[in-house]
């Protein structure tokens, strides 16, 4: 049928029991991150006093560091022919390294942490998207990575809910909220050691050294176009905290304002999955450019919000479009790259939305110390509308013989 993909839906394939494992660590470790990372901008600019300028900064270097490491474990798992013993180090990095941020007593020791927790991050991210796509087959893999990406969504507002309830229990103590982020973080490592096992490619199958000419050349153009789509996806929707941000400069009270985080999330979670699965049947240009066209309704509503209700519209609009384009994202650079380069190929994916992740968000926080919030919102609202134009516009072929499906 025309415009269809893959295997008719009474026919497809039952997702593998690795594709829930691999989901479940995800929502444990995010729960254990979560926790933390929803209060944090809140420490450093009320109790350390840290502009705002310097959240973007910490906020952009600690991303675009776990994305531009996603390109040399990417790499090596492919190298090694294995993916497994790579995300279990990243998780086991993340972690160990939650009692940092309860015992730290300066800026120093918090950077230091958030640093170390993204190169974890980044460790693990590449490897283990490659093994999911290496155990999905390619019928339903948008839904597998819509799957995973909701599971790890489900973590992402249950933390700051977790956060909200314990803060308002234990009367604003951060440290105690961070203490309690150390046991899913270590069951999640637990999960991943003992839940899957995965089965080595033999090695006429390996990529020798994928970070050379020969190799990359192998990506192909369909694959480049990809990561572009992706690079300005990224520089249109600047980092999650100043979300955050938004609240706390509304008035929100401190032990309310990680609930943004949780309504955010629970949008994405409740949307990745249906929209994973929708991406294995329509066009790709399509939903992507309503994904676009929903983050333009999310930052101005932003803009103008005076309070709760707006502020909530705002942050489901942003949930929606993050369901609507993520996983489809990383459904695409598996479907566009070898099989024996994926690893290789979800870490330079990355590496550039994490370059484009560090731009905006210094440029957020540049325009939010000068021009407040409203203009911010507004221009992420007028980037994402150029963005959508670029994406209409855009001249697409497949090649390697998998067309995109635009």
């Amino acid at each position: 049928m025309p415009g269809m993909r893959g295997a008719s839906p009474l026919h497809r394939p039952a997702l593998p029991a690795g594709v829930w494992v691999l989901g479940f660590v995800s929502l444990l470790m995010d729960i254990s991150s979560e926790m933390i990372h929803s209060l944090l901008p809140l420490f450093l600019v009320g109790t350390l006093g840290v502009s705002v300028l310097a959240v973007g900064v910490i906020e952009g270097i600690a991303e675009a560091t776990a994305l531009i490491v996603k390109v040399f474990s990417g790499a090596l798992s492919d190298h090694l022919g294995r993916r497994k013993g790579l995300a279990l180090v990243g998780y086991a990095m993340g972690a160990f390294t939650k009692p940092v941020f309860a015992l730290a007593t300066g800026l120093g020791a918090v950077v230091a942490a958030r640093f170390v927790d993204r190169v974890g991050k980044g460790i693990r991210g590449a490897p283990r998207d490659a093994l999911l796509a290496d155990i999905t087959p390619p019928p339903i893999r948008g839904a597998a990575f819509g799957l995973r990406q909701s599971l790890d969504t489900v973590g992402a507002f249950v933390g700051p809910l977790l956060a909200t309830g314990l803060m308002l229990l234990w009367a604003n103590d951060y440290r105690a909220v961070f203490w309690v982020a150390v046991v899913p973080g270590v069951l999640a490592v637990l999960l991943l050691a003992f839940g899957i096992q995965e089965a080595p490619r033999p090695p006429a199958a390996r990529a020798g050294s994928p970070i050379r000419r020969d190799a990359l050349a192998r990506l192909g153009g369909a694959y480049w176009r990809v990561v572009i789509i992706g690079a300005v996806f990224t520089l249109a929707r600047f980092s999650e905290a100043f979300l955050v941000l938004r609240a706390q400069q509304l008035g929100i009270a401190v032990a309310w304002v990680p609930l943004v985080m949780v309504a955010m999330n629970m949008v994405y979670a409740a949307t990745a999955y249906p929209f994973g699965k929708l991406s294995d049947a329509m066009s790709h240009r399509r939903l992507l450019a309503l994904g676009l066209a929903v983050l333009v309704a999310a930052d101005l509503v932003l803009a103008q919000a005076a309070g709760w209700p707006l502020l909530l519209a705002g942050v489901a609009l942003w949930g929606v479009h993050m369901g609507m384009t993520q996983g489809l994202l990383a459904a695409m650079v598996a479907d566009t790259a070898p099989a024996d380069l994926r690893g290789t190929a979800f870490g330079f994916f990355n590496l550039v939305s994490g370059v484009a992740m560090l731009a905006a968000s210094v440029i957020a926080g540049w325009l939010w110390d000068r021009l407040g919030a409203h203009f911010t919102f507004q221009a992420g609202a007028g980037f994402a509308v150029l963005a959508l134009l670029g994406l209409l516009a855009f001249k697409w072929r497949g090649c390697m013989g998998k067309p995109l499906k635009l």
